[in-house]
């Protein structure tokens, strides 16, 4: 015995360590211990229980770092939980939001763009909760990657951050909290008017246009020609702004929307 373990395990976490720098499948640990899935399981369940190893979910685990004051509760990056469970995935929503400073707003939650096909869209995994949201290939975004702990991790970038948030106000945390972020951005370096027309062709909702028209309005947001983008390409009917709070306000003409939602206080 070494330390609590004996030396079969020890060489066991050792072959593991090198082998794996995020989170691994009892599949996968199989393939490089040469050891049978059904006798690994039992294996990796032990030194899951001893503090060796933590568990992510069922049949997925991480190393746990020497020194570890708490080892069992030693948590994954979420995004880089996510990016293993997900992937083709990318990080998007308010979680983008926060990552490039245009909130302040704390969430406890990380919203996903994933084109894999899931049976709940919020799960939660290590005591974080995920949202989910699934996304066609061809309006997968415009992505950035980001380093987590040597592990590349993509992430919407700034403008995609914008047109996703508008798509869908509930990823954005509700239109209240979508329209500061819409502010920052435009107040930011990463302001890029000539692409943010170009994302919202892709994303193909013309509500996007009328939430955005109605927000440089609103705010006096200083862009003429995207302003007239929006007014040009706003589809028929109303459409509530915040489709997440309840279905009532005035009707705004100009852009075809609900106010429903009122962004002045």
């Amino acid at each position: 015995m070494t330390a609590g373990i004996s030396e079969k395990n020890r060489l066991l976490l050792d072959v593991l360590v090198r082998s794996f720098k995020g989170p691994f499948s009892t599949q996968e640990a199989s393939e490089v211990l040469k050891i049978p899935e059904d006798d690994l399981r039992i294996k990796l369940g032990y030194l899951a229980r001893k503090g060796w190893l933590s568990r992510v979910k069922q049949g997925l685990y991480i190393t746990v770092p020497l020194g570890t004051v708490n080892p069992k509760e030693y948590k994954e990056h979420p995004w880089i939980v996510a990016n293993r469970l997900y992937a083709p995935c990318y990080i998007g929503g308010w979680s983008a939001a926060e990552h490039w400073e245009f909130t302040d707003q704390i969430f406890n939650s990380i919203v996903v763009f994933t084109q894999n096909k899931f049976k709940k869209k919020n799960t939660t995994i290590q005591g974080t909760d995920f949202i989910l949201k699934h996304t066609n290939k061809k309006y997968f975004g415009k992505i950035k990657s980001v380093w987590i702990e040597n592990t590349k991790i993509p992430v919407a970038d700034p403008t995609q951050t914008i047109v996703d948030i508008l798509d869908d106000p509930a990823i954005g945390g509700g239109m209240r909290n979508v329209s500061d972020i819409v502010k920052n951005y435009f107040k930011s370096n990463y302001r890029d008017d000539s692409s943010i027309k170009s994302y919202i062709k892709v994303k193909r909702n013309k509500t996007v246009y009328k939430r955005l028209g109605y927000l440089i309005e609103l705010f006096e947001i200083d862009t003429v020609d995207l302003m007239n983008e929006c007014k040009t390409n706003i589809s028929t009917g109303y459409t509530l702004l915040d489709p997440t709070v309840e279905s009532k306000g005035s009707f705004n003409s100009k852009w075809n929307l609900r106010i429903n939602s009122d962004l002045t206080k």
